[in-house]
């Protein structure tokens, strides 16, 4: 596989907004390996542009998502600065080619999370505090058609993250058990618990932080985590509003426009 030149043709197709065949449709082999290496350069390019890491992401980690993209195991990418949205946020849905929305937990870090051997434990005592999420998810893959080498090497599938604004301490509540109601235009159409994330969103923060470790990343204290969908993702267009109520967690809600303005 030619790393570098995968690492071109998915930054032109994000700044194209022209998707491009799946890296394991080629002839070319990839190997996860490979792919997780072409996720990294595109991440330090942006940042050497600018960017900041923020956070990280966990995806395909219930089996709704797994069974979605006929996958067996949870994947990973990064979340920049550029990528973060506020509670309520009105968003251009024209800087996007095929997005979709998930409702996720989010951690946000007070200690460093340094792998292998993370345990639940870990991730708990080293949390601040939870928020309820929205992720926006976006293939740079052509109709979603892809394996999962694919969308680890397009960053997980991540576009963007939009963040509830109360904040709860993770030890006063059991988040296996926090219960999800999702809402469009304000019509109930969904709803999940906590449980769904690999028994306990933590796992997932837990997978991550030994998942990463194997590159030499560790997960930072400031940093926000987002642990996986509780849900199956949701195609959006212009004009549409969705809310996500996390009962005790308080609620995260977004709108999308065609020429939307970041709250």
């Amino acid at each position: 596989m030619d790393i570098q030149a995968a690492v071109e043709k998915l930054a032109q197709a994000e700044k194209n907004k022209a998707p491009i065949a799946p890296f394991t449709s080629s002839a070319e082999a990839i190997s996860v390996g490979d792919a997780y290496q072409i996720q990294l350069l595109q991440i330090q390019e942006k940042v050497k542009q600018g960017a900041e890491i923020k956070g990280m992401k966990v995806g395909l980690t219930s089996k709704v998502m797994q069974d979605m993209f006929n996958v067996d195991t949870p994947d990973y990418g990064h979340i920049l600065d550029s990528m973060i949205y506020g509670q309520g946020s009105s968003i251009n849905v024209e800087q996007f080619i095929q997005p979709k929305v998930e409702f996720e937990i989010a951690f946000v870090l007070k200690k460093d999370l340094e792998g292998p051997n993370v345990t639940v434990e870990d991730v708990l005592a080293a949390t601040d505090y939870v928020v309820p999420a929205i992720e926006i998810i976006d293939s740079r893959i052509e109709d979603w058609k892809f394996k999962f080498e694919d969308t680890v090497a397009d960053n997980g599938s991540s576009a963007g993250a939009v963040f509830g604004s109360k904040r709860t301490y993770a030890k006063d509540v059991d988040l296996a058990a926090v219960e999800m109601n999702a809402y469009r235009n304000g019509e109930w159409f969904d709803s999940a618990t906590g449980e769904a994330v690999m028994g306990h969103p933590a796992k997932a923060v837990a997978w991550l932080a030994n998942a990463v470790a194997e590159y030499g990343i560790t997960l930072r204290a400031g940093y926000f985590i987002l642990a996986g969908a509780l849900s199956k993702a949701v195609p959006f267009e212009a004009d549409e509003d969705f809310k996500a109520d996390f009962g005790e967690l308080g609620d995260v809600s977004v709108s999308f426009v065609r020429e939307g303005e970041r709250v």
